[in-house]
């Protein structure tokens, strides 16, 4: 396995309100290797086109010896509350330039949205043409500036829809257009998260490392985040299939508090995950066997947000030893 550099995602940090300099200092003060920013931290008050800030938050990331990540992309060139078409192109242009000023490849993408929660607005498939078509168009300005855009693994696509909206683009892999992997959100959309990890290895540039669990309830499965190393998410495993990317990639560790019901005795609702097959379900039903078990004997919980912001900075530190304990555990060994 690789010797990773492991780090922290911003948003693991929310509640502490912290300025993007203060979660570099945090970083540092607390042994990880570097921060993706999943937001946009500037300055208030700053005129958003000034790149001194971003500059100096470069300088001070390459002085501590910290790798950097960006946000701010966006990758669904639709409006999800109206469905009307957006124009995401100066969005991503800005993001590309920030990244270049701060120094750093990788622009993360997350739309935020819950689409197959709802009955409104645009089918999947609607979203992923328009997606691909917007995205191929971006390509070039994105290899420009030298920067990679990489759609997080979220709520709107599964990995098998996600391959093939990157196949469309035109893009090689991990060349303008990639894939930053969120382990447990894979969970939400109904993936065994090693195949899943396997469907899009070839993409994946950057990475949310998050533990989590499935517990089966009257309404369905619920899905949460857990402490790293305390859920059921075979970590190992994905550093394993990671290690034999013929790329670096780091291991930003994210976590929060919350949980998300996927409504899988609706049929109107499994419908919509048209990909899902017999085998991987089973392997999603086994998954919430172990964690119920881990449940019962205290090992994992559900923590709600509101308790998050008492609970984030120790979980944190603690996830970040036990995501650093499993690359070196298994450094040295090939995948």
């Amino acid at each position: 396995m690789k010797r990773f550099k492991v780090g922290i995602d911003s948003y693991s940090l929310k509640p502490l309100r912290l300025s993007a300099l203060e979660i570099l200092d945090w970083a540092a003060a607390n042994g990880a290797d570097g921060v993706q920013f999943s937001e946009r931290p500037l300055p208030a008050g700053r005129d958003e086109r000034d790149h001194a800030f971003l500059s100096e938050l470069g300088a001070r990331a390459r002085a501590a010896g910290l790798y950097l990540e960006w946000g701010g992309a966006e990758h669904i060139p639709v409006d999800l509350e109206s469905g009307r078409p957006k124009d995401i192109t100066a969005v991503n242009r800005r993001a590309a330039e920030e990244a270049r000023a701060l120094g750093v490849r990788i622009i993360r993408s997350c739309s935020g949205g819950l689409m197959r929660w709802t009955d409104q607005g645009p089918s999947t498939e609607a979203l992923l043409r328009a997606a691909a078509d917007g995205l191929r168009a971006q390509v070039p300005m994105l290899k420009d500036l030298g920067v990679t855009l990489a759609i997080e693994t979220h709520f709107e696509f599964t990995t098998f829809e996600l391959a093939r909206l990157l196949e469309a683009s035109g893009a090689d892999p991990g060349d303008g257009l990639g894939v930053c992997l969120d382990t447990m959100n894979l969970l939400t959309m109904l993936e065994d998260p090693l195949p899943a990890v396997r469907r899009v290895l070839p993409w994946i540039v950057s990475t949310h490392i998050k533990d989590g669990g499935l517990l089966l309830e009257t309404n369905g499965l619920r899905s949460f985040p857990a402490e790293a190393g305390r859920g059921v998410i075979d970590l190992k495993g994905v550093c394993e299939a990671l290690s034999g990317l013929g790329r670096d990639v780091t291991l930003s560790l994210e976590d929060h508090g919350g949980s998300f019901l996927i409504p899988v005795f609706d049929p109107a609702f499994l419908a919509r995950f048209p990909d899902l097959d017999t085998a991987e379900f089973a392997g999603l039903l086994r998954i919430a066997a172990k964690t119920a078990s881990r449940v019962a004997n205290g090992a994992t919980a559900i923590i709600s947000r509101e308790d998050w912001p008492s609970l984030c900075e120790d979980r944190v530190r603690r996830g970040l030893a036990a995501v650093r304990a499993v690359v070196e555990a298994g450094a040295g060994r090939t995948p």
